[in-house]
């Protein structure tokens, strides 16, 4: 129960000191389109794959164990064969070698942990996913900044354009479905328990109902034997 609190509080922290940071950095004229999130589970893996590949390097997921990718339907030799790059073990956590210096450095501000970023970018008018989608989507070459690259959703942004090499080679479409899944995985990240969270949630509904009946005619025949 202690661990469980202590983790707790992490994420709470974690969104707190995410969302006035990077709302202040979201374009607040620019359009966010809808994200076509899924939970498929193969869409989740290809998610997972390229937040390994593209994300990872720079982005850690300090609050997400490789383990955790079981729910999605790896198995231990899958996630340790494609998944882990650093020598690492699955039950790890998703952390980078990088250090902050290191990334203020390079970037001019250490990357967000990518936990829960999809839960900290939700606002009043869009989901969190919606960001991410765009935001993904809108890279633009920009030679007057270090990284050669800007963004229409996150102007000056530091963070270079790390899936060029998909948009460029992929179709429009292809690219916009390779972002979906990696939005949805980020999504799921942010709550791998939802699908279990959903489920319980069902079941009660289904018992309240249930016991709704059940009672309603016990007090049905209670009161019609006292009359």
């Amino acid at each position: 129960m202690k661990t469980h609190a202590i983790n707790l509080l992490k994420r709470l922290a974690a969104v707190v000191l995410f969302v006035p940071a990077l709302a202040m950095a979201a374009g607040g004229d620019v359009h966010l389109d809808k994200a076509p999130v899924s939970t498929d589970q193969q869409k989740l893996q290809r998610g997972a794959k390229l937040f390994v590949d593209y994300c990872l390097n720079c982005h850690a997921a300090s609050m997400m164990r490789y383990s955790e990718l079981r729910k999605i339907g790896f198995d231990d030799k899958a996630i340790a064969d494609n998944l882990i790059f650093t020598g690492g073990k699955v039950g790890d956590l998703m952390t980078v070698a990088m250090t902050r210096d290191d990334a203020e450095a390079w970037f001019g501000t250490a990357p967000p942990d990518l936990s829960l970023i999809a839960r900290a970018k939700a606002s009043e008018t869009a989901s969190g996913a919606d960001y991410l989608y765009t935001y993904l989507r809108t890279f633009y070459k920009d030679e007057s900044r270090p990284t050669g690259w800007n963004n229409k959703v996150f102007p000056s942004v530091g963070m270079p354009h790390a899936m060029w090499d998909k948009q460029e080679s992929m179709s429009e479409s292809e690219y916009d479905e390779t972002v979906a899944d990696l939005v949805s995985f980020l999504v799921w990240m942010g709550e791998p328990v939802a699908g279990t969270r959903k489920m319980i949630g069902i079941f009660v509904l289904i018992f309240l109902a249930g016991f709704y009946v059940l009672t309603h005619k016990l007090g049905k025949t209670y009161w019609k034997d006292i009359h």
